[in-house]
């Protein structure tokens, strides 16, 4: 009785949210507040269990792709939309679906955490398996220091008793399936050495900053082969595969290596190798994410960044300097120093610069002897100005961006649906 009020009660809150235009955490905060066990409870009969994926960056498109993988199969599936992160986000996302039994129907959940909210929500969701994506430099207000995040990231690990796939290429994680004493089958996903190699920053994976293994290099299940653009090539088990990637770019391909490795572990021999392909194929593509929104008749890619390595990585795989560029970075960036490492070659000019932290960009622009057209810190002005230039001759306006101006840039250009709103 009390978790059918819980969920009702949500539900309201839910509607009341939406009527301001957009989702909110507040629907999740209400069902745990009357229901705290409403997680778990959700979740407890499960055929297929909960998978967590988790790391520096990539989660959202990562869970995207898995579950894009586990649907092709005919498998049912729950999961969390990217951004709903925090125990408050799935519990939002729950009340969009979970009957008044509180109980899931769906086969198996997939669920994007958090690296510091996912060691608590292991605890109280006991993941069968994890996928873990890598160990980054995050902003210096988050989670700078690596060390804390492998620390993170190997209590997650340690809750499965199933599977823990693990990205062969950062040597933290594979520190950290190194030292993994449960009962979980460990496998590994990975890139070509010779297409590493040839990446101009790699993954931009942090070194090792915590327990160094003298274990045997780890042999991927899955490899990425070839990249040309947003084509890729994957060996799964063995067999080729050849995928069309939401983005540009050796990340967004590793994405879908790691997705593949943890479907196939699921599924086993119900698993398709080519299914990952037509699932990519009718993929959306997740929010800020190498998305092109189409305005008034003109596409505009939006690429989000919210730490060096996203930032970078991003920056290495654009095929040419942007003919015309947005760039809006705000308080969600409090410290934006860590910009000034960063290699920005592969463009040579901004329109226009937006944002609180708008000054602050332009100093570095200007060390960097990248001209800006427009310093215009409010976001509404700067947006009409550059959207009133004309089309460009070559490619798509193109807007480099952090989260929260990501987000209002889509709800000032008319598109109301976000990302945590299930």
């Amino acid at each position: 009785m009390l978790t059918a009020a819980a969920i009702l009660l949500g539900r309201a809150a839910r509607w009341a949210t939406r009527l301001r235009g957009g989702g909110s955490a507040v629907p999740g905060r209400v069902l745990l507040a009357i229901a705290p066990r409403a997680l778990e409870r959700a979740v407890e009969r499960m055929p297929l269990g909960v998978v967590f994926v988790s790391g520096s960056n990539g989660k959202s498109t990562t869970t995207n792709m898995l579950v894009g993988i586990l649907r092709a199969h005919g498998v049912d599936v729950f999961s969390n939309p990217s951004g709903g992160n925090l125990p408050q986000g799935i519990a939002s996302a729950l009340l969009a679906s979970v009957p008044l039994s509180g109980r899931l129907s769906e086969e198996i959940a997939v669920l994007e955490v958090d690296e510091a909210y996912g060691v608590n929500l292991a605890k109280v969701l006991r993941p069968s398996s994890v996928l873990l994506l890598n160990v980054q430099i995050d902003q210096l207000n988050r989670f700078f220091e690596p060390d804390r995040v492998v620390k993170m990231l190997a209590t997650i690990a340690g809750a499965a008793d199933a599977h823990v796939v693990v990205n062969a290429d950062d040597d933290n994680l594979v520190a950290v399936a190194a030292r993994l004493a449960g009962t979980a089958e460990v496998s590994y996903f990975g890139v070509d050495p010779a297409l590493l190699s040839a990446s101009p920053n790699g993954l931009a994976n942090a070194e090792v900053y915590s327990g160094r293994t003298d274990a045997a290099a780890p042999v991927p299940r899955v490899v990425v082969e070839r990249l040309a653009g947003v084509d890729a090539s994957v060996s799964i088990a063995g067999a080729h595969v050849g995928v069309r990637l939401p983005a540009r770019g050796l990340h967004y391909a590793v994405d879908v290596a790691g997705a593949a490795a943890m479907a196939e572990r699921l599924l086993g021999a119900r698993f398709r190798p080519e299914l990952v392909a037509s699932a990519m194929l009718g993929l959306d593509t997740v929010y800020g994410r190498g998305e092109v929104l189409t305005h008034r008749g003109e596409d505009i890619e939006v690429i989000m960044m919210k730490n060096p390595p996203s930032l970078q990585l991003n920056l290495d795989y654009l095929e040419e300097a942007p003919e015309q560029l947005f760039v809006a970075v705000d308080e969600g960036t409090p410290d934006p120093s860590w910009m000034y490492d960063t290699d920005f070659g592969h463009i040579d000019h901004v329109d226009v610069l937006s944002g609180t932290k708008a000054w602050q960009l332009a100093t570095r622009f200007g060390y960097g002897d990248i001209p800006v057209g427009s310093v215009v810190p409010d976001l509404k002005p700067a947006l009409e100005k550059f959207l009133a230039l004309p089309k460009p001759a070559r490619g798509t306006k193109t807007m480099i961006v952090n989260y929260e101006q990501m987000m209002l840039i889509r709800k000032l250009l008319g598109f109301l649906e976000l990302e945590n709103a299930p």
